[in-house]
């Protein structure tokens, strides 16, 4: 209910004329795969043509993202985050794209999350009004433009990670030079571990890092964070374990009186949660204990929007708790066969530049025939390596494929699949395309 009466608060504040202006944007050149006969049209002219995807002019290779699927992956996070009485700020540098932004606020988000200042820049300039940035922040320029856009607008929440002394100093000073008005709301955030990536390592640094924006007027302790996902040799209990550490660390902090600067009827903010392991965060943060204020229980999850055929359909927590629904992965790269010099190789024209590649390589799911445009499963068809404008495929005796077919291939990891795309078609099941999602990286 807490996260259902954020969510409430949070659709209105957004800036709907920003992210309905994308539809004026002309259709040009700098977007991939495209029709060219739609040059000069804007995007919302050309979205109300609802063309196919397979005979509407598009050019291979093209990336579609399934409408149905991106619903109700939206639908099924609120869901979660409802059940189990958590906040819920995506993380929007999955997918960097305000009108999955607008979606996911619709669907119930707190806010959303970021990693960089560049990142939070393009969530202002689309009227995001709460934003929990992941990370430490000790650039000074950013430091400036924060306190402006804090100082400007009373209705703009913030918070980000401390995790150094020497971090507070830094913003401190960058701060106090810019004549910040409003403090910058900060969460220490304690490390997953040794060999882990930022935070503080142990309770004592923690204690350290909370005493030292404690005496920084420009600062104000309001929680605890941090990410699970970098646990060492991440298991269920592991994982349980850090975040019992997390939840004790407030408790702690509490007693303390280190949260001492909130004032009534604000809450203390308790983050985690990846898109392996929300299901444990979920768990360890039903336990937290009573504190002196109410606690904002704050989930991340950022991948889920569209999320894969590879990584993260090997490690969704769903797969651990199947009752509480199924993720659909909604992305599909369609390439074209561009040639077939023997018969256990062929090239399609989709390569590093158009499909995400870090962590495993794009998986041929169907074949849609050239001649007829009867659709196959790939069967005997296997992606094997990538060029920087070619995939490379390894095929099976007898398996059916010529120069023309397009293949239609799984993607894995939605981070780096998204940001090589600066409009992606919208689609539903039967190849009509509804809309195109601009992105910005």
């Amino acid at each position: 209910m807490a996260a259902q009466q954020h969510a409430e608060q949070s659709v209105p504040a957004l800036a709907g004329e920003s992210v309905t202006a994308l539809a004026g944007e002309v259709v040009d050149h700098r977007f991939k795969a495209l029709p060219p006969d739609a040059e000069g049209m804007t995007v919302g002219a050309l979205a109300a043509e609802r063309r196919n995807l397979f005979t509407g002019g598009f050019t291979t290779p093209v990336l579609a993202l399934s409408a149905e699927s991106v619903e109700a992956n939206l639908a099924l996070l609120e869901t979660y985050a409802e059940r189990h009485g958590l906040a819920f700020a995506p993380h929007g540098k999955t997918s960097m794209s305000p009108q999955l932004f607008a979606r996911q606020l619709e669907y119930g988000a707190w806010g959303i999350t970021a990693a960089v200042p560049h990142q939070a820049r393009v969530y202002r300039a689309y009227g995001i009004r709460r934003i929990f940035l992941a990370n430490e922040l000790v650039d000074a320029v950013a430091l400036r433009w924060l306190a402006g856009e804090l100082d400007a607008d009373p209705e703009f929440t913030f918070a980000c990670y401390v995790d150094s002394v020497r971090g507070v100093e830094l913003m401190d000073e960058a701060l106090r030079a810019a004549g910040a008005v409003r403090p910058v709301d900060v969460v220490v955030e304690l490390g997953a571990g040794q060999g882990a990536r930022t935070g503080a390592r142990t309770e004592a640094d923690c204690a350290a890092v909370a005493d030292a924006v404690a005496a920084a007027s420009t600062l104000r302790l309001v929680g605890v964070a941090g990410y699970e996902g970098e646990v060492p040799d991440a298991s269920p209990e592991r994982v349980r374990e850090w975040l019992r550490r997390l939840v004790a660390l407030a408790a702690g902090f509490d007693a303390a009186g280190r949260f001492s600067a909130l004032t009534d009827g604000e809450e203390i903010l308790v983050s985690a949660g990846g898109s392996a392991w929300f299901d444990a965060v979920a768990d360890v943060f039903a336990d937290v204990p009573a504190l002196s204020r109410p606690v904002l229980r704050l989930l991340r999850s950022g991948a889920y929007v569209s999320h894969d055929d590879g990584h993260y359909r090997h490690l969704t927590p769903f797969n651990r708790i199947p009752e509480e629904g199924t993720l659909q992965p909604a992305f599909r790269l369609w390439a074209q066969v561009v040639s077939r010099p023997t018969p256990e190789q062929a090239f399609v024209n989709a390569g590093k530049r158009d499909a995400a590649y870090d962590l495993d390589l794009p998986e041929a799911q169907v074949v849609r025939s050239g001649r007829d445009g009867s659709v196959r499963p790939a069967t005997g068809v296997t992606v094997s390596g990538l060029s920087d404008q070619h995939g490379w495929v390894r095929t099976d005796a007898g398996a059916e494929l010529e120069v023309g077919d397009w293949i239609g291939m799984g993607l894995s990891h939605p981070c780096t699949s998204f940001d090589k795309w600066q409009l992606i078609p919208l689609v539903e099941a039967d190849g009509t395309v509804t809309d195109y999602i601009r992105t910005f990286f």
